[in-house]
């Protein structure tokens, strides 16, 4: 009897499953019919994902559903069908990108695709046809756009979360499609290496993000994502030249014929069969009117991309850097802030990385992703009298696993990751640095009812850098036993964070989010020897670890003006560090700079930001503006706190602060180094048929406090006059405010000429104490795309 039952059991199984019908087909792009990887189907509370090639095969029982496919960025897609008993159906579905700038696909605040008004942290996107309608030719200068993003020299700073620090340690983690790209002993970003010639977006989250990407995120992250092949062939060619106009102030003028700067971009893209190529260079060359200053630069990359099956892909990209040049770091007097105030550094360097990658679905729709990178630098730099070469070696790999279960409305990425370095230096001890980070993380992001997104993550850090046994600095030679008894550096540490995403209505999302950071020290910051100007700079063997949180809440309010669509963004943060590391100046080894555990700090305010695009008027305009207040101080802080304390060292440091036996000593005001409080940045663009009109402002307040000895007489030129800093900063103490335009013209679809004019009103400003912008300039470039 049971063997009957059983078999009728069988018999029905086989009988009601051969009934099923099926779904088969691609989700495409509605425009370049490129596949949409990982894009949603959903039928009836059954669904699937698309696999490499954009394809689906979805079973169903018979009967009629409304089938939706859905994209993150693009406008859903709806339709009944009906499906008899063992039935097949082909469906070609292609996708309209989406109006709504709140549909944005983002991945960096969570290593997968989220609609920008669902994030749980503030983040922006920068399109790149903003780096053709301005003509940048580095990163840094297009993070100048970026609300509550400041460059003070070519050090990153969100929100006032970093200072200045002469190029060694950054707060600021840069990525270049999702992987860290910074050299092994600063840990400092080089932004000319970006190529900028093939991005797809660049993505800023604001606040610390060490639970996913680890240290150096402690301050944010910038994540440059490159693009891919679209279905057709696309090249781009883009010349510019650039020419420099007279100061205001023709005493400054030293040149007889203008300086300028030129250069090319190219890039070409297509897909040949299962082949995905990309294609860049760039060639740069500057002559600027920082007298005996120049640089040229040569840079080329190749993305390759090959979907062996619809599951599994492979691919890597690469890209080279080298360079020549000369700089200076402080001008020589208020009469000549053109001129080199220090002996001019040279430079000649050459760096490349290579960067493997696997990308397999399994049959369950879960992805597994393998990162690496090999990231190379020979930095030949230095002047007649110091030495600051160094070679270094980036080891990088990550195993990256992810299940999105739709049902559940839930989306888990975990993962390892192990980053190496090797690093060889004079300013090191003359020796061999070797280091090694593993680390763990876990991200949960749930959505509950259609409305709440909750997100959380974990990561675990496991640092050790292994020292030398002996360091041979200028002035000593240094047993390393003494103060590392077994020959190296170990500390572990978790960092957490949380965020949620309520959507009040279609067009409205409040956010708030908390997260730890965590800065290991670099090589640089803890072992170097050099000089800044006639000022050394010594190593600090018992500097630690920096750690902290950022948290905040947010509003994201969308509209909709006749035809142009955008958003306002509204947040208020706060920011605690503990053990902050900064260069200080220090009295027991003489007058010198050292990298300095300065206390604790704290950070608040909050930020406006505004951003859309559409018809406005009647005429196609783009908007991206903001306004940022912070309020940075120490923690300890004045000249009435003990000789030994952090506070009076900190006051000690700052400009701001004077020890008299006068009423001038109330001018003692506690704000962190290097920081603006206002900041206000204005960027629209408009067209009439084929002409298009820009105009930019930037403004930031004074920066109140720099480093002390900036404007002591020990700062001087070769001739040992002082170099006039502060008789400089208090006519300027009001603030800069610097205006540009642009206007292009499409000549034919293929051909548009752009004419930019940078500083229109010839201002006399510096972002960075020591350093004069450049006067008014004007560029012309043409953008050839076939």
């Amino acid at each position: 009897m049971n063997k009957v039952f059983l078999s009728f059991f069988t018999l029905c199984s086989l009988s009601l499953f051969s009934q099923n019908a099926t779904i088969t087909g691609k989700i495409l792009d509605e425009k370049t019919a490129t596949p949409l990887i990982a894009a949603t189907l959903l039928a009836g509370g059954e669904g699937t994902v698309t696999d490499l090639e954009g394809q689906f095969n979805l079973k169903l029982a018979p009967g009629t559903y409304e089938l939706a496919a859905s994209y993150v960025g693009y406008e859903t897609s709806k339709m009944t069908i009906t499906l008899g008993q063992g039935e097949s159906k082909y469906l070609e579905i292609r996708l309209m990108e989406s109006m709504n700038i709140l549909e944005t696909a983002t991945v960096t605040s969570g290593k997968h695709e989220v609609a920008l008004g669902e994030v749980t942290v503030s983040l922006d996107v920068i399109k790149p046809a903003l780096i053709a309608s301005t003509n940048q030719n580095s990163l840094s200068g297009l993070l100048e756009k970026v609300p509550g993003v400041s460059m003070i020299g070519d050090q990153a700073n969100i929100r006032g979360g970093s200072g200045f620090s002469y190029g060694a340690g950054s707060r600021v983690l840069l990525l270049v499609d999702d992987i860290p790209i910074y050299q092994a002993d600063s840990g400092f970003p080089q932004w000319s290496d970006v190529p900028l010639e093939n991005i797809e977006q660049v993505e800023v989250v604001k606040g610390a993000a060490s639970a996913l990407y680890g240290s150096s995120a402690l301050n944010g992250i910038i994540n440059v994502r490159t693009a891919y092949a679209k279905s057709k062939p696309e090249t781009m060619i883009a010349p510019f030249f650039t020419i420099y106009d007279s100061p205001k102030n023709e005493i400054l003028k030293w040149w007889d014929s203008p300086p300028n700067t030129s250069g090319i971009s190219v890039s070409h893209r297509r897909k040949m069969g299962k082949l995905d190529l990309v294609l860049g260079g760039n060639y740069y060359h500057n002559n600027p009117v920082d007298e005996g200053s120049s640089s040229r630069r040569g840079r080329a990359n190749i993305s390759l991309r090959y979907r062996i099956s619809d599951r599994l892909s492979i691919g890597a990209n690469a890209n080279m850097n080298k360079s020549k040049g000369h700089s200076f770091f402080y001008w020589y007097g208020l009469d000549s802030l053109y001129r080199a105030g220090t002996a001019l550094s040279n430079s000649n360097n050459l760096r490349y990385n290579i960067d493997p990658f696997v990308t397999y679905f399994d049959k369950g729709n879960n992805r597994h992703k393998l990162l690496g990178r090999f990231f190379s630098v020979a930095n030949n730099t230095g002047s007649s009298s110091v030495d600051q070469s160094q070679i270094s070696d980036v080891y990088y790999g990550e195993y990256q696993f992810q299940r999105k279960m739709k049902k559940l409305g839930l989306v888990a990425t975990a993962g390892g990751v192990y980053f190496g370095t090797r690093v060889k230096a004079p300013l090191y001890g003359n020796n061999t640095f070797t280091s090694r980070n593993l680390a763990a993380y876990l991200q949960i992001d749930k959505k509950f009812f259609e409305k709440l997104t909750v997100s959380a993550g974990l990561r675990f850090e496991d640092n050790t850098v292994f020292v030398p046994e002996r360091l041979t600095y200028p002035n000593d030679t240094i047993l390393t036993k003494d103060y590392y008894e077994d020959g190296k550096i170990h500390e572990s540490k978790p960092v957490l964070r949380v965020g949620a995403n309520y959507q009040v209505s279609p067009k409205t999302f409040v956010r708030a989010s908390w997260g730890q950071g965590y800065r290991f020290p670099t090589i640089a910051e803890k072992f170097i020897y050099t000089y800044f100007g006639a000022t050394p700079i010594v190593p600090n063997f018992n500097l630690q670890s920096e750690t902290g949180w950022t948290t905040e809440i947010g509003i994201k309010q969308g509209f909709k003006v006749s035809g142009f669509n955008g958003f306002v963004d509204v947040a208020a943060f706060w920011m605690e560090y503990q053990d902050m590391m900064e260069f200080s100046l220090v009295l027991d080894q003489g007058i010198a700079f050292q990298s300095q555990n300065i206390g604790d700090t704290r950070i608040k305010g909050f930020e406006v930001g505004v951003q859309g695009f559409g018809k406005l008027f009647g005429l196609p305009t783009t908007i991206l503006a903001g306004y940022t207040f912070i309020d940075p101080k120490f923690k300890e802080f004045g000249w009435d706190l003990p000789d030994d304390s952090r506070g009076r060292t900190n006051a000690i440091n700052s400009s701001i602060c004077y020890q008299d036996d006068d009423p001038d000593k109330e001018k003692c005001i506690n704000v962190l180094k290097y920081r603006y409080r206002h900041t206000l940045k204005f960027d629209v663009e408009t067209n009439i048929n084929n002409l298009s009109i820009g105009l930019v402002a930037n403004y930031n307040s004074f920066m109140e406090n720099i480093d002390a000895l900036f404007e002591t007489p020990l700062l001087t030129n070769p001739n040992g006059e002082d170099i006039g800093l502060k008789e400089w900063r208090q006519a300027h103490n009001s603030g800069d405010v610097a205006f540009s335009a642009r206007a292009g013209y499409q000549i034919t679809k293929e051909i548009k000429a752009s004419f930019i004019v940078n500083n229109l009103l010839n201002r006399e400003y510096s972002t960075r104490p020591g350093t004069l912008e450049s006067p008014r300039n004007f560029t012309l470039r043409l953008d050839f795309k076939f």
